[in-house]
């Protein structure tokens, strides 16, 4: 197996390679593979005539197929490396997107997002413990965040490339927009597969960040009393994440359009500033993590969510549409890289990956559930005001259930 390049420690570390080729595996599986989807609804809506709830059960799919890949994603980790696991699940997400361009009815559509979210789920899981494995806790914060500010890129290209293709396309242009957000992420396949490497030690390099006790006691992190109600816990956080930001990230855009009015144009304008704030929502929560410790920044970034949700669902005019996209921005991916850097703090190294996956079911599980629920509610009264109220209500609750999660033992 060809190796990176060996660098001493007080250079350049490979580590943020691996972080920045994580970033572009998840602004593939995420930000290409289901937030562009936003900008690609209004579209698909028209060609195809599909009504909210059949276009929320589409965003559904593609939750399901995550949350079947996240079931079986930590064993299969074990057979084969986080590497190739995450270049094979780009190709299978690249290959689905193209051929959702390619349909013209509901189910096949269905079926080819259930296994693009299949994709996602198998490049998420080995990219996350990627960055686990490659830094030690002082860095795991922010190195996750420049992870997942990938997404942030992938929403502000869709934001600008999905209507720039709908004019030069037409009626066509939701079909080009498949087509080359595809071929983008069979592209970034490629790069991950060069450069992805499956752990510090196979090219001669320890972990980014101070090693603060060099006992093995840190790595081995035995199982102790309360570990599995506190997992629940954490996943009972990410589940309340997963059903509530997907229900404002699926529908807002449409909101914008068919509720506020706006063109398609200046609602992918709108939608782009949502992927600039993102894009320093991880780095930033993620390393005010490191600070002042995983669950005050857990608490923090639901209390902006809540603001960010009750803001669109009170209509508080364009202003409050302005100040609820850049809320939803600055915090949208914070819950993720904070997650993946609490796993490792509370469980240790040796059960993060495992651990991570397991909260990823409660995960997925919310998205299952978020956007299918939400299309229906909007179907029966006309508009996404009472989906977004109860999102706004469920990430308030889950601000204290943060507040009150214990420290690390150290």
């Amino acid at each position: 197996m060809t190796k990176a390049p060996s660098l001493p420690q007080g250079r350049f570390h490979y580590g943020w390679i691996i972080v920045a080729t994580c970033a572009l595996g998840l602004f593939s599986c995420f930000g290409l593979a289901r937030y562009a989807y936003s900008m690609l609804i209004p579209g698909m809506q028209a060609g195809l005539a599909l009504s909210y709830d059949r276009m929320g059960f589409i965003g559904t799919a593609n939750f399901v197929g995550y949350l079947a890949s996240v079931l079986v994603a930590p064993k299969l980790m074990g057979r084969l490396a986080p590497r190739w696991m995450a270049a094979i699940a780009l190709v299978v997400i690249g290959l689905g997107m193209m051929g959702i361009g390619l349909c013209h009815s509901f189910f096949p559509i269905i079926a080819l997002y259930a296994l693009v979210g299949m994709g996602s789920g198998f490049t998420n899981i080995p990219l996350m413990a990627l960055v686990t494995f490659w830094f030690r806790s002082e860095q795991r914060g922010k190195a996750a965040g420049f992870a997942i500010a990938g997404n942030g890129i992938g929403i502000i290209l869709a934001g600008f490339l999905v209507p720039a293709l709908n004019r030069s396309f037409g009626a066509d242009g939701w079909r080009a927009g498949w087509m080359v957000l595809g071929a983008v992420c069979l592209g970034i396949a490629c790069v991950a597969a060069a450069l992805l490497r499956n752990h510090p030690a196979d090219v001669g390099l320890e972990p980014v960040g101070r090693l603060v006790d060099a006992s093995p006691e840190q790595f081995l992190h035995r199982e102790r009393k309360g570990d599995g109600r506190l997992l629940f816990r954490l996943g009972l956080l990410y589940l309340v994440f997963g059903a509530t930001f997907m229900v404002y990230g699926t529908f807002i855009v449409t909101t914008m359009v068919r509720e506020y009015g706006l063109s398609e144009a200046r609602a992918g304008l709108y939608w782009s500033w949502v992927g600039f704030f993102s894009f320093f929502s991880g780095i930033g929560f993620g390393t005010l993590s490191d600070r002042i410790g995983r669950r005050r920044g857990l608490a923090l970034v639901f209390t902006v969510q809540t603001a960010a949700y009750l803001l669109a669902g009170l209509k508080a005019g364009m202003l409050g549409l302005t100040f609820s996209l850049g809320l939803y921005g600055c915090a949208v991916f914070a819950i993720p890289a904070i997650m993946a850097a609490a796993v490792g703090d509370y469980l240790g190294l040796q059960r993060a990956s495992a651990a991570f996956g397991t909260i990823t079911i409660f995960f997925g599980l919310g998205q299952v559930v978020g956007p299918a629920v939400a299309g229906i509610i909007a179907k029966a009264t006309g508009a996404f005001t009472t989906p977004y109220l109860i999102a706004g209500t469920l990430t308030a609750v889950a601000a204290v259930m943060a507040f009150l999660l214990p420290e690390p033992a150290k």
